[in-house]
């Protein structure tokens, strides 16, 4: 672990490989899980504003868990959160064929909104966890990415630079750019 401004961040986000690989996962990230995308109170905001645009991508029993739901909800852990349809697929989640996509992005691909999707997953398999005076930069190892991280290795692409866009997102550029100078220290530590 080190620290990176206000953030402590473990060294796995440097060490490990990751690129997405929905060919082979079919995007479970999205339909597997046993809780909602974790949400910022903001995003509950923009999720409720952007629903009535972003209705018409989704699937109607997604449609329907929102609209019983809530465009948010909150956890078992207090803790803010996308719907589920049924306890299992989130309830932003579209498919084409059998490879799972969020209908925000796809909203937001099409020019329809100006927000991408939840920070969240965006960053994974980066997670946040906030805490009063620092937040902890974790990666989230889960075995339905295997593929993931076997083609991150294939072509050595770093957890922090298959996220970069989303962590520029979250913490801005001059972070990133901290980030990349200690991303290059570590690598010349290694290579000792």
């Amino acid at each position: 672990m080190f620290q990176l401004g206000k953030t402590i961040v473990s060294e796995d986000i440097l060490e490990k490989d990751f690129v997405c690989n929905l060919t082979a996962c079919k995007g479970a990230c999205c339909v597997d899980g046993d809780a909602g995308a974790p949400l910022s109170a903001e995003e509950t905001k923009i999720l409720e504003a952007i629903y009535p645009k972003i209705k018409s991508y989704l699937r109607p029993e997604g449609v329907e868990a929102i609209e019983r739901l809530g465009s948010w909800v909150v956890g078992t852990e207090q803790d803010l959160e996308t719907p589920l349809i049924d306890n299992n697929d989130c309830a932003y989640v579209i498919f084409d064929g059998q490879t799972a996509l969020c209908g925000i992005e796809q909203a937001y691909n099409e020019g329809i909104i100006d927000w991408k999707k939840p920070v969240s997953c965006h960053l994974y398999p980066i997670r946040i966890k906030d805490f009063t005076e620092f937040a902890a930069v974790n990666y989230d190892r889960w075995d339905i990415c295997d593929p993931a991280c076997t083609l991150g290795n294939e072509l050595q692409v770093p957890v922090y630079r298959f996220v970069k866009e989303a962590l520029i997102r979250r913490f801005g550029e001059n972070w990133f750019a901290e980030l990349e100078k200690v991303a290059e220290e570590y690598q010349k530590e290694r290579r000792k």
